[in-house]
Formats: C-alpha cells, sequence, structure tokens
C-alpha cells in the first residue's frame, strides 16, 4: 500500500492537500491552504521534503516568491515572501546551491533568489536577471523565460519567446548570474520545459507541439544541431481540439520499470476543449509529476474543463498509463509536489 500526500497549486488563492491512497484507489482533498494569488507552480526543496516554495502568478509588479512549512497531513504554513522583481512568474525551482529561481513569464526576466541558513528563509538582495529582446515583429518580440534547470555549474532557462535555451553560469568576479550562451530552437517552436541526461537536451516546445533531441556541447557558445524532433499531437485528434505542449518528465530505469522513458504532456485547449481532455505522450529514451515507489504513480491535472486532479499507474513496464482514481472536488490544477507517507 502507499499513502501519496499531493500537494497541488493552481490559479487560485489556495494550494490544495490530497490523500491518495493505493489500496482502496481513493483520492481525498484533505484542505485548503491560503497561499496569495495564483500559486500557479511549486516544487519542494531537494533534501528537506517539509519545506515547499511556490510562486504568486501576479501582475504590476506584485509577483513573488514563498516559502511554506509543510504540516501534518499536507498543511502549510506561509514562512517568508520575497518579489520575484517582475510580473507573472510562472515557475520556481530551488538550485543545488541552495538559491531559489524564479522565471518572470510576465516580463521576460528572472531572479536567483539565494536563502539564508534557514532554507525558508530568503535574501532578497539578488539583482533581476533581463534575457535579450527576440528579434521578431511585435507582439511576438517579448522573452518568456519559463523554467530554469541547473546542470552542473550552468543553469538552463528556455525561453518561449526568444525560441532558445539561455546557458547562464555566476561571473568570476562579481558572483551574479550571466548568459554566457545558447541552446537555439527552431523558430517559432516556443520551447516551454527542459529535462537533461547526461549530456542531451530534451525540451518541450509549447507552440508546435514537439518534443526535441540535441547535444550540450561544453563549449557554451558552440552550435548545437537537433538529434531528433517528435510530434507529440494525438493520433486522429477531434477537430476542436487545439494542443498546446506543456510538461516533461524523465524517468530512469528501475527494477519495476526497467526501461526509462519520457512523459510530454499536451494541453486540450480549445477553443472548445474536446472532452477526451489533454494528452500524455510516452518516449522510450526515449501539469504532471510522479511519486510512489519507484515512481509507479502520476499525477495530473487540467487548467480547463472539469476532470479535476486524477491519479494514474504506470502499467506495461511505464509503457503505458491507466486512471485509478480522481477527484473533482476542484476542477482544475496546475503543478504537484508528491509526498510519501
Amino acid at each position: 500500500m502507499v499513502n501519496l500526500i499531493i500537494l497541488a497549486g493552481g490559479y487560485t488563492n489556495f494550494i490544495a492537500t490530497y490523500l491518495f491512497n493505493s489500496t482502496s484507489s481513493n483520492l481525498t482533498l484533505l484542505g485548503q491552504s491560503p497561499s496569495g494569488e495564483n500559486p500557479s507552480w511549486i516544487a519542494s526543496h531537494p533534501t528537506n521534503k517539509s519545506i515547499l516554495y511556490a510562486v504568486n502568478e501576479a501582475f504590476n509588479g506584485l509577483g513573488q516568491l514563498q516559502s511554506f512549512l509543510v504540516g501534518q497531513d499536507g498543511a502549510l504554513f506561509n514562512v517568508a515572501n520575497a518579489s520575484s522583481g517582475g510580473d507573472g512568474p510562472a515557475f520556481v525551482n530551488p538550485l543545488s546551491t541552495g538559491e531559489v529561481a524564479i522565471m518572470n513569464f510576465g516580463s521576460g526576466d528572472g531572479k536567483f533568489v539565494p536563502t539564508k541558513e534557514d532554507p525558508l528563509e530568503f535574501d532578497d538582495t539578488a539583482p533581476v536577471v533581463t534575457f535579450p529582446t527576440p528579434e521578431k515583429p511585435p507582439p511576438s518580440n517579448f522573452s518568456r523565460p519559463h523554467m530554469a534547470l541547473d546542470v552542473g555549474s550552468e543553469v538552463l532557462v528556455p525561453d518561449l519567446g526568444g525560441d532558445t535555451v539561455w546557458r547562464l553560469a555566476k561571473d568570476n568576479i562579481t558572483g551574479e548570474y550571466k548568459i554566457q550562451g545558447q541552446l537555439q530552437q527552431p523558430p517559432n517552436s516556443g520551447p516551454r520545459h527542459i529535462a537533461v541526461k547526461g549530456n542531451t537536451l530534451y525540451t518541450i516546445h509549447e507552440t508546435d507541439s514537439t518534443l526535441t533531441q540535441q547535444a550540450i556541447p561544453q563549449d557554451p557558445t558552440a552550435p548545437s544541431p537537433m538529434i531528433a524532433t517528435f510530434n507529440i499531437t494525438p493520433p486522429n485528434p477531434p477537430p476542436q481540439a487545439q494542443f498546446a505542449a506543456a510538461e516533461i518528465r524523465l524517468l530512469d530505469s528501475s527494477p519495476k520499470f526497467p526501461k526509462a522513458y519520457i512523459y510530454a504532456s499536451n494541453r486540450n485547449i480549445g477553443p472548445v476543449p474536446a472532452p477526451e481532455g489533454d494528452a500524455i505522450a510516452v518516449y522510450e529514451i526515449r501539469g504532471m509529476e510522479f511519486g510512489g515507489d519507484e515512481n509507479e504513480f502520476l499525477v495530473a491535472a487540467g487548467n480547463v474543463g472539469e476532470a479535476g486532479t486524477i491519479v494514474m499507474r504506470r502499467t506495461n513496464g511505464g509503457a503505458d498509463l491507466e486512471m485509478v482514481a480522481q477527484n473533482t472536488e476542484i476542477l482544475t490544477r496546475t503543478t504537484f509536489v508528491l509526498l510519501q507517507q
């Protein structure tokens, strides 16, 4: 039996807490913790699962980074807040350096906020990093940084508006992050989220619903042509469907799941959302999150529609998925953190 505490952010003023019981296949809403405006992305501390970070995806200079203490049964207690330095922060991720990266999708910039001795507390003195304006005609000439992932001594930032993945590193003199190179992406593809295995970059593109694979050269200024490109749109989509790729998860092999797979989600955004809902493509390595023993379960939800939150089990060695639980008390969620009891 597996009991999973599921924390779920979204475009509301709270973070929801669910309990999933694998024996009964029940998904129970335990509560809602106040969070401020639009906690659209949440992330757990890498070593201390009692610490949660969240964004407030707000505009007019009100974007924020938050920290929460995770209490019994997943109740959250807000400890500290820091400015994101911009508008519409849509992503947060704690880095191996002890900093927390927050990317402002709405203003084309981001911050790397140091934490104090207590990782719940922020040192809000970090400067804003502004990304270059794309050479595109208006209104497309706007940088849209969508996540940050530290890989070795670098931080990679996919820029949906700039059709590139920026390579950032700390300046040896100032200690501040600066752009030292980029991994160019196909024009108008809209790189949204990334995953890395070894020196290989996997990128999911929102605008054209593709998954790409390319090498990460040791020289940050060197070019990197695509190795492969996959269309992740499901076959025979309904005529009213309009897809926009969303998330990517790369899972290593394990005794129960001997092959490594990439899972790529695709939002079915309308204009009139099709009843079939969103799509998840599985590639052998070839809003969702995995958890449980050997990452057996996937939790997902849509940002539109009325399907609520679902739990799926990986089957057929990880090549397939089956739905095992659903809760529709909150109709939409956008991001999850899973904590095993």
